[in-house]
């Protein structure tokens, strides 16, 4: 059986964001996050993995680092998107616009690690997003905090890149124990 593929565009943004925000930590991590093995695609789970557990005992450099990198993941894909999805999505009435938005995120998260699965609804002014699979927040025991700010990050630059403004916040997450985790949106809109 093989092992989920885990997307180069993940492991570097989440490189990339340990050596903005962490310097002076930035070789440690290179054991796990060599950029001779992200650049051959040979950086599998279970390196991801190990970098990831020794960043949640960073404190509060965890949460900025893997903001960060959802949001890198998402400037370096972003272009990916044909050009007539980029423009149709930008002239889309607002309501259809989240849904495309999200869509678009849905895949971009597939093709980061293929396990990872979005689902979301939207109704009402709010939209909830649950994920399966996070990468982020497979942990041996349950930490204090939600793990899924990879995720949220990238949501929110997702939006941002399309000009909708959108708060995100994590309700529940499957690394502080819940099945499944869960983000919810708020566009400051209510003409979903």
């Amino acid at each position: 059986m093989s092992e989920p593929k885990i997307g180069r565009v993940l492991v570097a943004s989440l490189h990339q964001a340990i050596h903005d925000l962490m310097p002076t930590r930035g070789e440690f991590y290179e054991d796990w996050l060599s950029p001779r093995r992200i650049r051959q695609g040979k950086v599998g789970r279970a390196r991801v993995a190990g970098a990831i557990s020794f960043l949640r005992k960073e404190g509060e450099c965890y949460s900025a680092v893997v903001d960060r990198a959802g949001r890198y993941a998402v400037d370096w894909t972003v272009g990916d998107l044909a050009p007539v999805e980029r423009l149709m999505l930008r002239r889309l009435p607002r309501s259809l616009r989240v849904r495309g938005i999200l869509r678009a995120s849905a895949r971009l998260i597939r093709n980061l690690h293929e396990v990872a699965q979005l689902d979301f609804t939207v109704r009402h002014g709010a939209g909830v997003v649950r994920l399966d699979g996070s990468l982020f927040c497979d942990v041996r025991e349950p930490p204090g905090r939600p793990l899924c700010g990879f995720y949220g990050g990238l949501l929110k630059r997702y939006f941002e890149f399309f000009d909708v403004s959108c708060e995100v916040q994590i309700s529940r997450c499957r690394g502080t124990g819940e099945p499944s985790c869960e983000l919810l949106l708020d566009t400051n809109h209510s003409d979903f």
